[in-house]
């Protein structure tokens, strides 16, 4: 926290006064919460504290000044989102800005998550916070709308969605981070990575806290990393890491809950309820794998005489599924992405079959490879304009699979297409329990897909597995 910036009161004080937050977090259940609020300002705990403090922490001591960043790695139904909205609260409304707030300057603290719906609960948390305090309510300046409560001190407390272009050039007291550990699986082209690293400057000037706080999922992303790289003794000191069951953060969790998910899935469970990462599930296509396959600013390559083309497409398997078809050449023992379209669902199936086979047709195909799931209707839909649909021998996890050393090794030259980059990177590889077979998909949560990255997959695999007539001639001359 810059000097200037001038705390009113300590958190310990805070938390203790019944005017302000007592009533909020009381009693032995938030006495976790309580040690690592109080930690996290860099006030000193009591030896009970300092207990709680290190079994949570993995550190011995306490920070000795406030920190910069603090990640709750926490279980869900552990309390977080009533614990953070306290934070932000004494950071909106019990700290003086005043030193560094130029005139008529307004200073933020967004609450953040991958839609305002889900920021609208931390929201609405905080909300009650002033409402019920009897010290804060009076800062409120005016009727808090849905997304934002404006204090009279500039201080405007403002739900957002996860986008590094909007969090950009304003002066924050703090940002609150909910369930980052997701923030890169909603089919957003906001990596999770880019939207902090847009927020850490906008908290330069106060040196407010990035607050982040999520249950965690798979081995991957900036949750994950700074788990690994900042929890226990060895990490930044400015950066405090807690991790903790759901039961640990709230004792008052019914066992029984607990017990059941465990029961039903117990890798998700362990995940959702244990604060466990996913042994089960794995990031399998890293972002710098295909930025390095990436050609430019290009959208699309049109036809050329003498190459010869193929397609993969992917059909809509109903519901909120694109239909989707790529197409690419082989050329001196490298696989180009020439052209990709997607057509969103809603539409007449029959006319997005017909505007694709027109496509096809541009570029000399006679025929289209796509997955067989779909069933019989792509095969006569194609069929009635002329193109043949031929079922790929390949499943979408040996698609998948195929796909990576080509990507890895860069034998293959893709377009930035609307989608691509961000779903090749949120496909996963699970172990599929029962069976021990990695499953090779689009993250399994609501709003995520992988119908660009499977047709554009499909095409630069075909064309990986069998070369060009170019090609041919070109080894047969050597």
């Amino acid at each position: 926290m810059n000097p200037a910036c001038r705390p009113l009161c300590t958190m310990r004080e805070a938390l203790a006064d019944p005017a302000i937050f007592a009533e909020i977090l009381p009693g032995e259940t938030w006495a976790p919460w309580r040690a690592i609020l109080i930690a996290s300002r860099g006030e000193a705990l009591t030896d009970d504290e300092r207990a709680i403090f290190t079994a949570l922490t993995g550190r011995e001591r306490e920070p000795e000044r406030p920190v910069d960043e603090l990640w709750g790695i926490v279980g869900r139904r552990g309390g977080k989102s009533r614990a953070f909205s306290v934070l932000g609260a004494y950071l909106a409304g019990l700290v003086d800005y005043s030193a560094v707030q130029a005139p008529g300057e307004r200073i933020k603290l967004p609450i953040m998550a991958s839609t305002t719906v889900q920021a609208a609960k931390i929201f609405s948390y905080m909300l009650g916070v002033f409402e019920h305090s009897a010290e804060l309510r009076d800062m409120v300046d005016g009727d808090p709308t849905s997304e934002t409560i404006r204090l009279l001190s500039g201080v405007d407390i403002e739900v957002r969605p996860a986008n590094y272009k909007t969090i950009r050039g304003e002066t924050l007291a703090g940002c609150l981070a909910d369930e980052v550990a997701f923030w890169h699986l909603e089919n957003s082209a906001n990596p999770d990575t880019l939207i902090l690293d847009a927020v850490r400057p906008g908290l330069a000037t106060t040196g407010g806290p990035l607050c982040v706080l999520s249950s965690p999922y798979a081995r991957k992303g900036e949750l994950y990393r700074t788990h690994q790289r900042d929890f226990g003794p060895t990490g930044d000191p400015a950066v405090l890491v807690l991790r903790a069951p759901s039961q640990t953060m709230n004792p008052s969790l019914d066992p029984a809950v607990v017990k059941r998910a465990y029961t039903r899935d117990p890798a998700a469970a362990s995940a959702e309820y244990g604060a466990e990462f996913r042994a089960d599930v794995e990031a399998f296509i890293s972002m710098e794998a295909v930025q390095a396959c990436m050609a430019g600013d290009l959208l699309e390559r049109a036809p050329a005489p003498g190459l010869t083309y193929q397609a993969f497409c992917d059909p809509s398997g109903g519901g909120a599924d694109s239909m989707t078809l790529a197409i690419g050449h082989s050329e001196n023992g490298i696989a180009y992405l020439d052209a990709v379209r997607e057509m969103y669902p809603g539409g007449s199936p029959d006319a997005v079959v017909s505007s694709f086979a027109d496509l096809l047709k541009t570029y000399g195909l006679g025929s289209v490879t796509g997955d067989r799931y779909a069933g019989e209707w792509p095969r006569e839909r194609f069929r009635a304009h002329g193109i043949t649909y031929e079922v790929s021998e390949r499943s979408k996890s040996d698609i998948y699979r195929e796909f990576l050393p080509v990507l890895n090794s860069q034998r293959c030259s893709m377009l930035p297409v609307p989608k691509l980059e961000q779903q090749l990177v949120s496909l996963e590889r699970r172990t599929s329990r029962g069976t021990g077979r990695d499953i090779i998909d689009h993250p399994q949560v609501k709003g995520a897909h992988d119908d660009v990255a499977n047709a554009v997959a499909g095409v630069l695999v075909l064309l990986a597995s069998k070369p060009s007539i170019l090609d041919l001639y070109a080894r047969l001359a050597g």
